[in-house]
């Protein structure tokens, strides 16, 4: 892991909010866990909504964008693995 570190973020969406543009994670990978609401992925024309719980994994094959479609705030944790600035 020499040059790399491990990243742990919370992200809050509010209720219409976006994520985005469309985005990919090479040399990033990562894993997103759902704290509450819902948060949809949108990836290879395909739409999956993810509630509380495990969310989905993010590797060198993901480009996607994230909304919040719902009427609540949606949190989410991704935790990630970048390259030291």
């Amino acid at each position: 892991m020499a040059g790399y570190e491990l990243r742990m973020r919370r992200f809050t969406f509010a209720p219409g909010s976006v994520f985005g543009p469309l985005h990919d994670h090479r040399g990033r990978p990562g894993l997103v866990y759902i704290l509450e609401g819902t948060i949809t992925d949108h990836r290879d024309g395909i739409a999956t909504e993810y509630g509380p719980g495990p969310g989905w994994p993010e590797d060198r094959n993901t480009t996607h964008w994230l909304e919040n479609r719902g009427t609540v705030p949606a949190i989410e944790v991704s935790v990630d693995i970048v390259r030291r600035a």
